[in-house]
């Protein structure tokens, strides 16, 4: 009998996946390590470019300015990292989820391709090609909406607004929250052209290929949706509604923030507040002047994030789903996780636990480390960690006044931010196996 071959680096798809992001972190370093890359008269850190580089990769936070500490190289440089870091994952994130399929034996196979029609059983470059197609396309609308309202409300030259519009559609589809604006979009809090523009591109990265994919064949016909889009629009749609009910309830009387805005102004913010928490990062109101309640509400959505195989981040939204309808069942006595007249099966509820409980080890762990080397309230930290984990970018504003060794957590959570949902769960359906055997069963007390 021939010797079963060792897995090597290469072999193993999350492997992959890590090594790849891995390798847009390095390279994005190298590039803004580079003289040209940065404004006269100030300096670059080996830490402030690995900061950068995987917070422009994950879509998370950064630690300088970008408009003012970067030059034109320099932001075209975290563009491409952005894109690459946002349409590499949405690729490999899909790739993952037809390769999981494929180990999963042809009856769950069979019930895969019925439940996601965005897989199936098909080609890896109609899925790649798919993804590029609709990332481009997203794109360039948000660039051109974004390009016209520069160019002819804000008095900006045609080069100039070609500039600042592609820039932040590439951001904003891939939930990077990244801006040229020493302010994000504040300076457009109250123009509703921008500011839905922005929110629009956020929503479509955020949802997903397998949803956009799916919506394109099928929006008109909502009975043959998937269990899987229904359950992203669902809680999509809950979590935004929520959210901009929470975020305007407790920030309408603040005058730093929404106070001194009219009506539909705050609603306005308040839409887009909840919006950009998962998990994109852009910001129409000042974070630092806003009330702990309100930071306690986003830490919950960019914890959540966004949809499956998204540019989004933190566990997704189909993992909160799952644990929603799971809790939904044991309430009424169920013996099996049900929705939409569709049974949940106990792999993807158990893959859901772990994505859910590893993320908040991480996030607990992390804010412990930076309490105890920084001066920062603990709601400061908790929100500063929570949006590295995410994947959003959002901040108190005390990224850069942590020390480098909190710096350091945060770079490391963002990487596993990015990476480590989708690579738990694929390496946990890649590694399922049947045993033979079943052992004696016994009840715990829980609770």
């Amino acid at each position: 009998m021939r010797p079963r071959p060792r897995a090597g680096l290469l072999t193993h798809p999350v492997r992959l996946v890590v090594l790849g992001f891995a390798v847009t972190v390095a390279a994005t370093t190298l590039f803004l390590l580079l003289p040209v890359a940065t404004t006269p008269g100030r300096t670059t850190s080996p830490l402030v470019a690995v900061f950068t580089a995987t917070g422009a990769a994950s879509g998370a936070l950064a630690v300088v300015d970008t408009g003012t500490h970067w030059t034109t190289f320099g932001e075209v440089v975290i563009a491409a990292a952005v894109q690459l870091g946002g349409l590499g994952f949405m690729t490999s994130a899909s790739l993952l989820g037809l390769l999981v399929s494929r180990r999963l034996g042809m009856r769950i196979r069979l019930l895969a391709a019925a439940e996601t029609q965005s897989f199936g059983l098909g080609e890896v470059r109609r899925v790649v090609r798919a993804v590029a197609l609709v990332t481009f396309t997203v794109e360039a609308v948000i660039a051109a909406v974004l390009f016209l309202r520069l160019w002819l409300t804000y008095d900006r030259s045609p080069a100039r607004a070609a500039y600042e519009s592609v820039f932040h559609s590439i951001t904003a589809f891939n939930n990077a929250g990244h801006s040229l604006y020493g302010d994000n979009l504040v300076g457009f809090a109250a123009d509703p052209v921008i500011i839905l523009t922005v929110a629009g591109g956020v929503i479509l990265g955020g949802l997903g290929f397998p949803v956009l994919f799916e919506l394109r064949h099928e929006l008109r016909t909502p009975r043959y949706w998937s269990l899987h889009t229904r359950v992203t629009l669902l809680g999509y749609g809950i979590l935004t509604v929520a959210g901009t009910i929470a975020v305007a309830a407790t920030e309408w009387r603040n005058a730093a923030t929404l106070g001194e805005h009219g009506v539909g102004d705050k609603l306005l913010a308040a839409f887009f507040a909840s919006t950009t928490a998962r998990t994109a990062g852009f910001n129409s109101i000042d974070y630092a002047d806003a009330d702990a309640s309100t930071l306690v509400v986003t830490d919950v959505l960019m914890f959540i994030g966004g949809g499956s195989a998204s540019t989004a981040g933190g566990i997704k939204i189909t993992t909160f789903m799952i644990l929603f309808f799971a809790i939904l069942a044991e309430a009424r006595g169920d013996e099996t996780v049900d929705a939409f007249g569709r049974q949940v099966s106990p792999a993807a509820l158990r893959q859901a636990l772990a994505v859910a409980l590893l993320g908040v080890a991480l996030i607990v762990v992390a804010t412990l480390c930076l309490l105890s080397v920084s001066h920062h309230t603990l709601d400061q930290v908790l929100f500063e960690v929570t949006s590295a984990f995410g994947t959003v970018g959002l901040s108190t504003g005390i990224t850069a006044e942590l020390p480098a060794f909190a710096q350091c957590v945060l770079i490391v959570l963002m990487f596993i931010g990015r990476t480590g949902p989708i690579a738990v769960a694929s390496a946990l359906a890649l590694r399922e196996r049947r045993r033979l055997y079943r052992l004696p069963e016994e009840r715990p007390i829980v609770g």
